[in-house]
């Protein structure tokens, strides 16, 4: 059958079994448009920056087994998408993103809204492609795929010219795809898995750190196993947040630079780590001098070969998919079933659990409440309650990211969805949307402040157009909150540029847009709004929360410090 390049690109998607694609129309896109026009096997979501079409499609990813697919224009239309795409890639999150480019014999001479779209996103995605004929077209669509899902997750760009999306050919779409520079590992070496179990059975102070490769391959399951397994503490990182359930008595906390006290003190004195899907990035482990000062066995499972030892010396390297690992790994071990604790090594094992519970003594999460000021902590800690712990939680980036990851305790993987590598501000309301696409019905929470919220605010208009019923939870301290910690304790209160000092009326400007926006200024107030808002399950509801603009985040281990150097709180200062 011949088509056209447009309607070869869409049925590309259709045989990849998308469901939604995410995107902003542009010239070099109509032909591909208006074959999305003639079909009703997708669903096209319209956004209102292409900013918010990458991060849409991001969380649709990561809250799912599915691909998040992406289609914008040229020029404008691509760079507006990088920020996008360089938060996926920083989080190994795997997706498609389709880019127009302006017709073959044009590219070099300065078109009007050219870019050097390879070049320009070169650095933020796993691969990109420019396809420059038709023929080519169907295989590279399928290779797109299969890189973007498989090894370590990453987004993967097409750069398809407007006359190769007019151009004819005959199409044919391979099922399965082959690529001699491409074949990622997916099983560990068993003689490192077998000196892995060794080290494990003879610890006496270990810890199982845990990270995002958890999520990404769908190990949750095999983590909890093997915690049970060998009765060890874990702790999660930002990232791998529901990877093991909060609510089980083994689990520490996050760890990192606002971690528990537990978690980051069983960190710096085990004698064996075992690292899961992490990186020992800065925002975990600290000065690596530090962090180094004591001697561990340290283990590391991660499928990308390029991180291990790239900031931490490790004993037992392990090439693999975290999830084949692990089964592997319990198999060595004696079992999956939680029957049989280690028994070699189990009068130490008290000994470092009594160390534990004593470091847990510190209540380094405690918070004392107000009568008359609305504590974040206390929002998020009532809306957990609310929800069952049950709900799909989306954050932006700074101080209210913190609390949410704190004390929302997240007990099933896929449900925290939040920037972690690169940190970026406004992805809060796309990602919301990204997950109602995936999850219709479910209770979406955005969890945003003030500053994060104005950045991607105009899709408010998208939720109204496709009934997309988020529940936006603003902690609205009028601050940019982060920069205002960081500023206090590093730059002797100097607050340069980080008071909001215009704010608009976020109820009323949520009712603009259609939807339900209510103030809340008391405590006594959270918990009835809270409630309404859940009830009104088919409105998008604002919610302004206007909280303590004096509260920071604690713990903290400042930039450049070590886990040990833990601030507590203001009294640490």
């Amino acid at each position: 059958m011949e088509m056209n390049g447009a309607e070869i690109a869409v049925q590309c998607l259709i045989e990849e079994g998308v469901e939604h694609v995410f995107g902003y129309p542009g010239g070099s896109v109509l032909y591909i448009y208006d074959a999305i026009y003639k079909q009703d096997r997708f669903q096209h979501i319209l956004v209102r920056h292409e900013q918010a079409a990458v991060h849409a499609a991001d969380a649709y990813s990561r809250c799912s087994d599915k691909i998040g697919v992406v289609l914008v224009t040229s020029g404008p239309g691509v760079t507006n998408a990088v920020t996008g795409l360089a938060t996926a890639y920083m989080d190994s999150i795997p997706m498609v993103i389709l880019t127009g480019q302006v017709p073959t014999t044009a590219i070099g001479q300065d078109a009007f809204q050219e870019c050097d779209t390879v070049g320009i996103t070169r650095p933020c995605v796993k691969h990109n492609f420019l396809v420059k004929d038709v023929k080519d077209l169907a295989l590279t669509m399928k290779k797109a795929f299969y890189i973007a899902r498989t090894g370590r997750p990453g987004p993967v760009l097409v750069d398809i010219p407007k006359d190769v999306s007019l151009a004819r050919c005959e199409y044919f779409y391979p099922e399965t795809i082959e690529m001699r520079s491409y074949k990622p590992v997916e099983k560990g070496h068993l003689g490192q898995i077998k000196k892995a179990a060794q080290l494990l059975q003879a610890a006496e102070r270990p810890v199982i750190y845990a990270g995002g490769g958890v999520i990404l391959s769908d190990a949750a399951a095999e983590l909890t196993a093997l915690v049970n397994e060998l009765g060890y503490p874990c702790t999660n990182t930002l990232m791998g947040l529901g990877g093991f359930p909060a609510s089980n008595p083994k689990f520490l906390g996050m760890l990192g630079m606002h971690g528990t006290y537990e978690a980051n003190m069983a960190m710096h004195h085990c004698d064996v780590l075992i690292a899961v899907g992490a990186r020992f990035d800065d925002r975990v482990i600290g000065n690596p001098e530090n962090f180094g000062s004591r001697p561990r066995k340290i283990i590391h499972i991660d499928i990308d070969p390029s991180s291990i030892s790239k900031r931490v010396k490790v004993d037992v390297p392990i090439v693999g998919s975290v999830r084949e690992v692990l089964i592997e790994l319990l198999a060595q071990l004696g079992g999956t079933e939680p029957s049989r604790p280690v028994k070699s090594n189990a009068g130490a094992l008290a000994a470092w659990w009594a160390q534990i519970n004593e470091w847990r003594g510190r209540k380094s999460l405690a918070y004392e409440l107000s009568d008359t000021l609305i504590k974040p902590q206390q929002v998020i800690e009532k809306i957990w309650e609310l929800t069952g712990g049950d709900a799909y939680v989306t954050s932006d980036v700074g101080q209210h990211q913190m609390w949410a990851a704190q004390y929302y305790r997240f007990d099933k993987p896929r449900r925290w969805i939040n920037s972690g590598g690169l940190g970026t501000m406004g992805v809060g309301l796309p990602y919301a949307m990204g997950v109602l696409k995936a999850h219709p019905g479910a209770d979406v929470i955005c969890v945003t402040g003030d500053g994060s919220i104005q950045m991607n605010l105009q899709e408010l208009s998208t939720c109204k157009q496709y009934h997309l019923p988020v529940k936006i939870l603003s902690l609205n301290n009028r601050y940019l909150g982060m920069v205002r910690q960081w500023q206090q304790i590093d730059y002797s209160s100097r607050y340069s540029e980080s008071y909001m000092d215009a704010l608009p009326d976020f109820v009323k400007l949520a009712e603009a847009y259609g939807h339900v926006g209510i103030r809340i200024d008391k405590p006594s107030e959270v918990e009835p709004a809270l409630r309404e808002a859940l009830r009104l399950k088919d409105r998008l509801v604002f919610l302004d929360i206007i909280t303590d603009p004096t509260e920071n985040v604690w713990p903290m281990v400042k930039a450049g410090k070590g886990l040990t150097e833990m601030l507590l709180g203001s009294e640490d200062l």
